[in-house]
């Protein structure tokens, strides 16, 4: 099975920084590259071509909510996974209405996590 292509996307250096060793650290993942915003990530995905997108949810200019919208208005992949510092019930209700995937807090994301977290977005999709 091939390598999964991830692109991060978030303005926060340590979280990307963090983001690169976990998925250097997880077999089968491999990290693509790096958005800054929101603008940026639609650019990125197109050229890219990532399997996955790791959004931070609140991004300068275009905030990951409304690129995760973007993204996923096309109907096809990437998978987008919102990511964010603050707890899923803080963001409210529109988080996943937004087509994404799934959210993990900032705080759980490990190679655990995201090895779950393909995992049940690949099931999904053959559902």
């Amino acid at each position: 099975m091939a390598d999964v292509r991830v692109l991060v996307v978030d303005d926060q250096e340590p979280f990307r920084d963090a983001a690169a060793a976990v998925l250097h650290a997880t077999k089968g993942f491999v990290l693509v590259g790096y958005a800054f915003d929101g603008a940026t990530s639609l650019l990125a995905v197109e050229q890219l071509r990532p399997d996955l997108v790791l959004m931070d949810v609140n991004l300068p200019g275009m905030d990951g909510l409304e690129a995760t919208r973007r993204i996923r208005a096309s109907g096809g992949p990437p998978a987008v996974v919102l990511v964010s510092t603050y707890a899923r019930g803080d963001l409210g209700a529109d988080l996943l209405a937004t087509g994404a995937d799934a959210y993990v807090a900032k705080v759980d994301f490990d190679s655990e996590c995201l090895r779950s977290v393909w995992t049940g977005i690949r099931r999904r999709a053959q559902e």
